[in-house]
């Protein structure tokens, strides 16, 4: 990986996701160091917005409506749909507005970043299983090199954030999966580590061996660099 072609990826981290994410603090929390890491590096900064018309124009078929028939999560004309206060953006810092769970859908993220000739992302964001995940594959299918921060992600439980990051590194064949800590070594140039998969499907799981399986991501044994 190197830094000249990296970008760094926040998904929806907006005000919306103080109610019911778990873990929610410490994902913001590093969030901002990875963001201080990065604007010291001159590493874009990129921030996704998931946005829901108060008009109903552009919902998701079924999407949830409260009692007045406007959409109940990510309402256009509430502040729920703006960047957590304590990571805003900077000016320079591009902000790209989706109406879709993938951050790729209908949307100039992908015009955006392949006129920075960016190759490798460093992605993070809210929900792990929902936004995220489809980014993920979305970035994949496009040919971007994904860098999976597993501390700086969030679901609204437990078993929906281990399933889904296991589910991404048994799929997306190049990703690497960090910790915030080891990120931001990795762009000092120092040793970091991370966990890569060998072959698909690696990571087999079920209910009862979920975390088990899981706490392997924290036992890196394949660190590829991605040039």
């Amino acid at each position: 990986m190197n830094n000249t072609n990296t970008a760094l990826l926040l998904i929806d981290m907006q005000k919306e996701s103080d109610f019911g994410i778990e873990n929610m603090e410490t994902a913001v929390s590093n969030a901002e160091q990875m963001i201080a890491a990065c604007r010291k590096l001159d590493i874009p900064v990129v921030y996704t917005r998931h946005i829901n018309r108060s008009d109903q124009v552009g919902l998701s078929n079924n999407e949830p409506m409260d009692q007045k028939g406007k959409p109940l999560f990510y309402n256009d004309l509430t502040a729920a749909i703006e960047i957590v206060d304590q990571i805003k953006p900077a000016e320079k810092d591009i902000v790209i507005d989706k109406y879709r769970w993938s951050s790729f859908y209908d949307t100039s993220l992908d015009l955006m970043l392949k006129s920075m000739g960016i190759k490798h992302l460093i992605v993070g964001g809210f929900v792990t299983d929902g936004c995220l995940v489809t980014t993920v594959f979305d970035a994949y299918f496009r040919d971007y090199q994904v860098n999976l921060i597993k501390d700086m992600s969030g679901a609204t439980n437990e078993g929906s954030q281990m399933a889904s990051i296991l589910m991404m590194a048994n799929w997306v064949y190049d990703l690497a999966v960090y910790d915030t800590s080891e990120m931001i070594k990795q762009l000092e140039g120092k040793p970091a580590t991370s966990w890569q998969s060998s072959f698909p499907d690696q990571l087999q799981f079920t209910p009862e061996t979920m975390r088990d399986v899981f706490e392997k991501l924290n036992q890196p044994h394949c660190n590829k660099d991605q040039k």
